[in-house]
């Protein structure tokens, strides 16, 4: 008698774990939904990278998905440096290609429409970036890696870091 009383409290203790698992199942799985839902929407409202843990760069994507676009049809650009204290004018001549995510959402929508049409105002911030080097800067050790990160970031806070994952120099010669 004690065995099947012992056996008929179990069995009542496994159904009541078990309606108790359910209800919090049932509870806490729609909660958890609406506030990543919330969460998703919050980080749209101000901008943010959803997944922003994630670094982008051409290190992360295929080959395949990389498209490159020529800035200025390829041309040679000229610019003066940063004079750096010296008496003597330095300039540099380069061409730049930018590298673009064929899979972000920026480039699905626009294409390269976007640099295209704003491709005086990229000009400008290249410039700008690379007037502010010196040719001493530029012919250091991991001067040309710096410039290109700064390039970057520029490029990326105007058109998104997930549009504009890299830059590259065909051409690029200093005096």
């Amino acid at each position: 008698m004690k065995k099947n009383l012992l056996s008929v409290i179990i069995l009542a203790l496994v159904f009541a774990n078990f309606i108790l698992s359910g209800i919090i199942v049932f509870t806490l799985v729609p909660q958890t939904k609406q506030a990543n839902t919330l969460i998703t929407k919050v980080c749209e409202a101000i901008n943010l990278e959803v997944n922003s843990g994630a670094t982008n760069g051409l290190s992360n994507l295929p080959v395949n998905q990389i498209a490159t676009y020529a800035v200025n049809a390829g041309e040679t650009m000229t610019t003066n440096l940063a004079s750096g204290g010296s008496e003597e004018a330095h300039y540099a001549v380069f061409s730049i290609s930018l590298n673009l995510n064929n899979e972000s959402d920026e480039y699905k929508k626009n294409n390269t429409t976007v640099i295209v049409d704003k491709e005086s105002i990229i000009l400008d911030k290249i410039n700008a970036v690379v007037r502010s080097y010196t040719l001493e800067e530029l012919n250091a050790d991991g001067g040309m890696e710096k410039l290109k990160k700064d390039v970057l970031k520029q490029l990326q806070n105007m058109f998104g870091a997930d549009y504009i994952v890299g830059i590259s120099f065909p051409k690029f010669n200093t005096d």
